[in-house]
């Protein structure tokens, strides 16, 4: 196994440096990249490491033949192309938790500032005015701030509104009701939260529901006198209306640190009464700088190096401690999945995954995703555990999966039924001794390992077939590694799955299909 490579294209910390040759991962740091430069670079390595300059978009993602994984130091991934990244099999990772109390402190620091009017304060003072008289600023305690948005970020921002004795209405369609609770917040919906709140806050990623939350016609439905304060992401509010209500006195104080367009050299609020404008510092403090790039740091060697998945925006998350329990069930459902496709020549519409025993309990995103990556693999090539779950999704392919507690005969059992025209292919395996085998075909009990090269033959259970089977295979000269044998009951249905040391001639595979006791045959690669 070779040595994963990474490259570091912005600035981050030296010690985030440290923790990937420290973890023994080769590293190189080249900042200021141009993309034609990136882009002839990129397929070097297996892990990219970013802050908000480089942009990974589509170009450089199909450049990027051995990447991975994708980290961006920060949570906005504004400059990463998800979608790209995804069709490719890249994970893309942030690190949500890094500089949520720096991103929560700057907000509650701009409602101050926005309500004691202190940049406008500051500038007549130095400048010899002493402009006492100008100044008339609005107490918080008791007031009501409405928080749009309540995660990792919003919700320490409740915290501390609480501690000023605010009171706190949040609107956050993922908010529980227990959980709102818990933050000691009201959970309420837009419409109450425009006429009840003093002060509004926004805590939320710009994706196609929040862009332009605060729309003129909803702006308008705010309270008189409203303090606005966005340190989200620019795109959230519309930025002509917010000045026009500004010079209206409708809106008395806003305080922004992020812009529609940035760098923002200009903006149509810059120069409107009581506006406090700052260059995206929320993150911007050396705590959480250091932070996120050992954060960074840190998934991304646990990714390249156990498989381990934490803050994937594209992939299910597989924690350190989960990934040796699941790493068995994973490898065990990629090749039921690959059984699967192999044998569905004609195409599929329709998949069933089912869990029994102790696997139920376990992570199962990732199990699931595996499986889907083996059943694509056979007929659509390059296919991973990011990109499978898209690509199904896409084809309109629909995906069922349930679970049970108990199995009758196997601590934990995997099983996929994959429908085919009118008809359903069954498979399913268990994880043995740490070993994944198949256990079921057709309903049909068998226990055989996985091996690179297999020979399946679903056949009429007829005396002599197994005799000629091996006749054949002698014949051409290929050695039987493992023998395995199923059927419904005597001449009925049955089932040969027979490990081969080379493959199947053609021309034999033809012979032993046209056998009248065979219904179908098939070689089967694991890979």
């Amino acid at each position: 196994m070779t040595t994963p490579k990474v490259l570091i294209s912005d600035d981050l910390s030296p010690a985030a440096v440290d923790i990937f040759r420290n973890r023994g991962l080769e590293v190189d740091v080249k900042t200021g990249l141009s993309k034609d430069d990136l882009i002839a670079i990129i397929d070097q390595y297996d892990g990219l490491a970013v802050r908000s300059a480089t942009r990974p978009d589509a170009d450089v993602i199909a450049a990027a033949k051995n990447l991975k994984v994708i980290g961006r130091a920060g949570i906005g991934v504004d400059n990463v192309d998800i979608k790209a990244a995804t069709s490719h099999g890249v994970v893309v990772m942030n690190t949500p938790f890094g500089n949520a109390v720096t991103t929560a402190e700057h907000a509650i620091a701009m409602m101050f500032t926005a309500a004691r009017q202190i940049p406008a304060a500051d500038r007549g003072t130095q400048a010899g005015e002493w402009p006492k008289k100008a100044f008339m600023g609005r107490e918080l305690s008791y007031k009501t701030l409405g928080l749009i948005g309540a995660g990792n970020i919003g919700s320490r921002v409740a915290e501390r509104a609480i501690g000023l004795k605010m009171k706190v209405v949040a609107y956050d369609p993922y908010l529980t009701e227990e959980r709102a609770i818990e933050l000691g917040v009201e959970k309420v919906e837009l419409d109450e939260l425009f006429a009840r709140a003093d002060v509004i806050t926004l805590h939320v990623p710009k994706t196609e529901q929040t862009a332009n939350i605060l729309s003129r016609e909803n702006l308008a439905r705010t309270k008189p006198g409203l303090i606005l304060v966005n340190c989200a992401r620019g795109g959230l509010v519309d930025e002509a209306a917010v000045r026009e209500l500004l010079d209206s006195g409708h809106i008395s104080a806003a305080a922004f640190d992020v812009f529609a367009e940035e760098p923002a050299k200009e903006n149509v609020l810059f120069g409107a009464p009581n506006f406090i404008a700052t260059p995206h510092l929320g993150a911007a403090t050396e705590e959480a700088q250091e932070n996120v790039a050992l954060q960074v740091a840190e998934q991304m060697s646990d990714y390249l190096l156990t498989g381990a998945v934490t803050n994937a925006l594209n992939m299910p998350s597989v924690t350190a401690e989960e990934a040796p329990r699941l790493k068995p069930f994973i490898a065990l459902a990629e090749k039921l999945g690959a059984f699967a496709g192999q044998i569905s020549d004609e195409g599929f519409t329709e998949v069933v995954v089912e869990y029994e025993g102790e696997v139920a309990d376990l992570n199962r995103k990732p199990i699931t995703a595996a499986l889907t990556a083996g059943l694509l693999r056979p007929s659509r090539g390059d296919v991973n555990l990011v990109s499978a779950p898209v690509i199904l999704q896409d084809a309109g392919i629909k995906l069922t999966e349930t679970k049970t507690e108990e199995s009758p005969t196997y601590d934990s059992l995997i099983r996929v039924k994959v429908k085919v025209g009118e008809g359903w292919r069954t498979l399913a395996g268990s994880v043995i001794s740490g070993q994944p085998k198949i256990v079921e075909v057709k309903g049909m009990a068998l226990e055989g390992e996985f091996l690179p090269t297999m020979l399946y033959v679903n056949n009429n259970d007829t005396p002599g077939f197994i005799g000629a089977l091996g006749t054949m295979l002698g014949e051409a000269t290929i050695n039987i590694a493992t023998f395995n044998l199923g059927r419904t009951a005597p001449g009925e249905d049955a089932i040969a799955l027979v490990g081969i040391d080379s493959d199947v001639p053609t021309e034999m595979l033809g012979k032993l299909s046209a056998l009248p006791q065979v219904r179908y045959a098939k070689v089967l690669r694991f890979g």
